[in-house]
């Protein structure tokens, strides 16, 4: 009798692979990953948000806000406490991976630090966003500021506004995450470059509080979009350096 032989698996047949995600999907993963360990805690999000309506309400009583010459200023007093309000919520960005060496994996990961650093940045601007989003009907009540006669050319400045933030606090996280005083040297850091975003933010907040579209200052507008462009692209480039350094 003649032996039987096994026939063997042509050629063409390879082993299965398992496709690698695509570059959002790496982004949407880090998304939810950093939401769900600030909405366990909420650590970041509650100190923010008490700092933003404390400081509102102590200002609503150190001026008169029933005073026109209020609308002049107020829509500056808006922004100095979403910046300093944001930073809270920023400086826990990449701290909150330092225990059991999670940011040496991350960076160890088979992701980009562009990835690594997109999918925090957009996990901040949702935090960051969320408070302002509360805060502003509060500066709205205490300082008779009609922020909503506008309501989407409002929204538009605070996208822009918020995202210049949180992309220059999210690269200015991971360059001082190692650094015993982070929380000092973040602000320090993060406060002087941010002068023209805020200055433009604030400029046009106070148009919208007064009834004016943003298109009275259209200089402004271009101005808060070019540093979100740049800073952007320039942060993109520069995180692999950042972060391994």
């Amino acid at each position: 009798m003649g032996q039987t032989t096994i026939a063997e698996a042509p050629s063409s047949v390879q082993p299965a692979t398992r496709a690698r995600p695509s570059l959002w999907h790496q982004v949407f993963i880090i998304i939810a990953k950093d939401l769900r360990a600030e909405l366990r805690t909420k650590e970041a999000v509650n100190a923010a948000l008490a700092f933003a309506i404390m400081i509102l309400t102590l200002f609503s009583f150190a001026f008169d806000p029933a005073e026109d010459e209020t609308k002049m200023y107020a829509g500056g007093l808006l922004w100095i406490v979403f910046a300093f309000a944001g930073t809270l919520v920023l400086n826990r960005s990449f701290a909150r991976e330092l225990p059991n060496d999670c940011l040496d994996a991350l960076i160890a990961a088979p992701i980009s630090g562009a990835v690594l650093f997109l999918g925090k940045a957009l996990a901040n601007y949702l935090l960051v966003m969320a408070v302002e989003l509360v805060a502003l009907p509060v500066f709205g009540i205490f300082y008779y500021a009609k922020w909503y006669s506008h309501f989407w050319d409002m929204m538009l400045v605070l996208a822009l506004g918020t995202w210049a933030i949180t992309v220059i606090g999210t690269i200015f996280s991971a360059l001082t995450v190692n650094i015993r005083l982070r929380e000092v040297m973040l602000p320090l850091l993060t406060y002087p470059m941010l002068v023209p975003a805020l200055m433009a933010s604030m400029q046009l907040t106070v148009d919208l509080v007064n009834g004016k579209s943003v298109g009275t200052d259209a200089i402004w507008l271009k101005v808060l979009a070019s540093f979100d462009i740049l800073y952007t692209a320039a942060s993109l480039a520069l995180v692999e350096i950042v972060l391994v350094g």
